[in-house]
């Protein structure tokens, strides 16, 4: 069963006044693909996630994060979500392996917005991405090539590292949609020669 993959990041305390400029540090550090790739999306949302964007923004990629932080400062509020839905690079198997865009969608959210997690507004993360399905980073039984699985592995807990040491991270969890804790899920999938110790 795939489930979505979500890293969560709540910002140190102070910095949370500032979470705009930490959502633009993780635009500027985040690996977008410079591949051809399907349309990017940027959006700004009030309230919570059922009401209609305030801005709806399509781009052709790859992008320049700078477009997207130029859009930033029109939108300013407590009770606003920024959305960016883009691409970045993944090794996929389909009858081959494939080194190809994939969906990813970084969100920055204010403390008044109600980003439809069973956590109250003011309890919810910061800054979230959405990294796609779980499945993209376990090994698969019957696949051959299990060294491209762990090269997305490696890319995707670069990324989490790279934000660790740029942003004032307070906490950080990996976990599904489910709600289940990403390492222990790794770990369950792996063969008990490969397990880490």
């Amino acid at each position: 069963m795939t489930d979505q993959l979500f890293l969560s990041i709540w910002l140190e305390k102070g910095a949370k006044p500032n979470r705009l400029r930490h959502f633009e540090a993780l635009l500027r550090l985040f690996p977008f693909s410079q591949r051809e790739q399907p349309q990017s999306t940027f959006s700004v949302s009030a309230i919570d996630s059922t009401e209609p964007p305030l801005l709806e923004r399509p781009f052709n990629g790859p992008v320049d994060p700078a477009e997207i932080t130029a859009l930033l400062r029109d939108f300013k509020g407590d009770d606003v979500a920024y959305r960016y839905e883009s691409w970045w690079d993944l090794w996929r198997f389909d009858s081959d392996w494939v080194l190809r865009p994939a969906r990813v969608l970084l969100s920055c959210f204010g403390p008044d917005f109600d980003n439809g997690t069973e956590r109250k507004a003011v309890d919810q993360e910061d800054l979230r991405i959405d990294f796609g399905v779980d499945s993209n980073y376990l090994p698969q039984l019957g696949v051959p090539g299990a060294k491209l699985t762990e090269s997305n592995i490696r890319s995707l807990l670069r990324v989490v590292h790279e934000i660790d040491s740029a942003l004032p991270v307070e906490i950080r969890r990996l976990e599904t949609e489910s709600g289940e804790n990403f390492a222990d899920r790794l770990q369950q999938s792996l063969t008990p020669t490969e397990r880490v110790q």
